[in-house]
């Protein structure tokens, strides 16, 4: 719990300091070309007893706050899939763009970010994860936040010794939550997530239950991919980690989910974002499946912004995370700046 805070307080810092550079005119060609932000969750916050999923989740005012903001700073926002034309087209001194990506398809994207995203005229991606549209899997960090509100100890139990986690306290619920996602962010993770669902099921939890009340069906993608400043991306079908799977299994996720949203939408469709978006899936083999799928662009969640070598690296494009922890116009702007990720190296 205090590693994390001080964390949250390094990061404050660094944001406050890059704010204040930008308003200095410093380190001006770190904005580049543009950015791709990315976000989760959009909805009226309501706090739990751990929210230990806040930083997927940003309020409907802070989203219109920031695309005021961006506005305000003469960006232009453009579709995702218009950003390979846009890097080969676009230089130093011009207008910069900006595209917004949500990941995983909460039914709270078109019920808070929609009417935000309208008032503006600002078109978004959306990446669907057909398991968690299809109610075939679930979604372990909202299984876990479950358990940890609503339980004072679990058992995690898979033919071997059980793991006992005491979650009477705050902090004992934090520590669960991070070895547990530490756990599943590993070889194994499938394993994990059974053993996590077990629990959940033990306890009263039906974790398919959390999926169906956040996640939309295929119908309702369906619906909504009619509207005029949607467009889908494909997000595999477990949301597990590429770099842990065999190359078929790799293959299988990215063709099946792309597949998925061409079956909904009746398009196929041109980007891909990595779950997780680190190094856990973003290998030398798993871009090369969404090439041989027949994508165009594949997003990570590599902090950056995007500049004319970005065109060099189109299956691995940097996105920019609105984060629940950060949710300050000024941030938004020292994010844009690309300062921060300049200071970090």
């Amino acid at each position: 719990m205090l590693r994390e805070l001080a964390r949250r307080g390094v990061i404050t810092a660094g944001l406050e300091a890059s704010h204040l550079l930008r308003r200095a005119g410093a380190m001006a060609s770190a904005r580049g070309l543009g950015a791709i932000f990315t976000l989760h969750h959009v909805r009226p916050f309501v706090p739990t007893l751990t929210n230990v999923n806040d930083h997927l989740e940003v309020t409907p005012q802070f989203l219109d706050a920031a695309i005021r903001q961006l506005k305000a700073e003469g960006y232009r926002f453009v579709h995702l899939e218009d950003v390979p034309a846009l890097l080969q087209s676009s230089g130093p001194g011009q207008q910069p763009f900006a595209a917004f990506t949500l990941d995983d398809g909460y039914r709270n994207n078109r019920d808070h970010a929609l009417p935000v995203f309208e008032r503006h005229g600002v078109p978004f991606t959306v990446f669907v994860c057909r398991g968690f549209s299809e109610r075939t899997h679930t979604i372990w960090w909202e299984t876990a936040s479950a358990i940890l509100d609503r339980l004072r100890g679990v058992d995690l139990k898979d033919g071997g010794e059980p793991v006992h986690y005491d979650l009477r306290t705050r902090a004992e619920k934090r520590a669960a939550f991070d070895h547990i996602a530490e756990a599943i962010c590993a070889h194994g993770e499938e394993a994990m997530i059974e053993k996590l669902d077990r629990a959940a099921a033990a306890a009263g939890i039906d974790p398919k239950a959390i999926v169906e009340d956040l996640v939309m069906s295929g119908e309702e993608l369906a619906a909504f991919a009619r509207h005029p400043l949607v467009t889908f991306g494909a997000h595999t079908v477990s949301h597990r980690s590429l770099g842990f799977l065999d190359p078929a299994t790799v293959s299988d996720e990215v063709r099946r989910s792309a597949d998925y949203v061409e079956e909904i939408t009746g398009r196929r469709p041109l980007a891909f974002a990595y779950p997780y978006g680190d190094r856990r899936s973003v290998t030398d083999a798993s871009v090369r499946a969404v090439e041989d799928a027949g994508l165009r662009l594949a997003v990570t969640t590599s902090p950056g912004t995007l500049s004319t070598q970005s065109a060099e690296r189109l299956f691995r494009l940097p996105r920019i995370s609105l984060n629940g922890f950060y949710q300050k116009k000024r941030y938004v702007s020292a994010l844009a700046s690309g300062i921060p990720f300049r200071l970090k190296g």
